[in-house]
């Protein structure tokens, strides 16, 4: 997959996006102001701002934030998603290329959306615009894969049916190479519980929102929904199931020395 290709693949699953998601823990405010020290008047710029899920915390926060978001479709589902707060402001732009003045954010976010930044690009735009001293948060909500056997068959059915999973599953950060993008061990990390309760017709959304689940029509969409149906019939309670996640935050400082 290429960069270009990557913020093109959510352009048909907004709808899905943004009613089946996990959002973030409101916790992770409170972690930000305790290590960050976050504050209302803090500008955020919220890179790959999608939908508007992390952009949305940090407007109850008291935040002005500037989404960036390259998808045209995704944007407009953030922009129509958070249309009551006047505090966003929403940019077509990338990681590498925000459109955002210099030295103008005290906070850069990423929120499910590292994996997809170009990382030379993004760390020299992310130096340019932020102000001196400024903070870069990087966070996603990941499966808890051992502790409950529901996320474990999930995730098996998306290795078997899911189209280039693997490859987005491993474009994932691990912490060494966050270090190289911060040019620093001196970053923190942090993890959040976080979970969905979703009925049949969620824990179908939840999954057609990913880029990586076939559309219909392709040879694996029938057999995958077939699948999942099978899990949820197996795990619900109710008519309901309980999908475990947590949520993955790692905050530091860009060392501009760094390469």
């Amino acid at each position: 997959m290429t960069f270009t290709d990557a913020k093109q693949r959510f352009s048909n699953r907004v709808a899905d996006y943004i009613r089946y998601r996990p959002k973030y823990p409101v916790e992770t405010l409170d972690l930000l102001r305790k290590e960050c020290d976050l504050r209302p008047e803090h500008v955020i710029a919220d890179i790959g701002s999608g939908t508007g899920f992390l952009s949305e915390l940090f407007l109850q926060n008291g935040n002005h934030v500037i989404g960036v978001e390259p998808n045209a479709e995704m944007r407009a589902g953030g922009e129509e998603y958070l249309r009551e707060y006047s505090n966003f402001q929403s940019l077509a732009g990338s990681a590498e290329e925000t459109g955002i003045a210099s030295g103008s954010v005290d906070f850069v976010t990423a929120g499910q959306a590292f994996h997809w930044f170009e990382p030379i690009g993004a760390r020299r735009e992310f130096l340019r615009i932020l102000k001196p001293h400024g903070w870069v948060v990087v966070m996603w909500n990941d499966r808890r894969m051992d502790e409950a056997q529901l996320t474990r068959e999930y995730e098996d059915l998306l290795v078997r049916y899911g189209v280039e999973y693997a490859r987005v599953k491993d474009a994932y950060p691990e912490r060494k190479s966050l270090e190289e993008f911060f040019a620093t061990e001196n970053i923190g990390e942090k993890d959040l519980p976080n979970f969905q309760e979703l009925d049949l017709e969620g824990f179908r959304g939840r999954l057609q929102s990913s880029s990586y689940a076939p559309t219909p029509g392709h040879v694996n969409f029938e057999p995958m929904m077939a699948g999942l149906e099978q899990i949820f019939r197996a795990h619900e309670r109710n008519g309901i199931v309980r999908m475990e996640y947590f949520t993955r935050i790692y905050f530091g400082r860009l060392n501009a020395g760094g390469n």
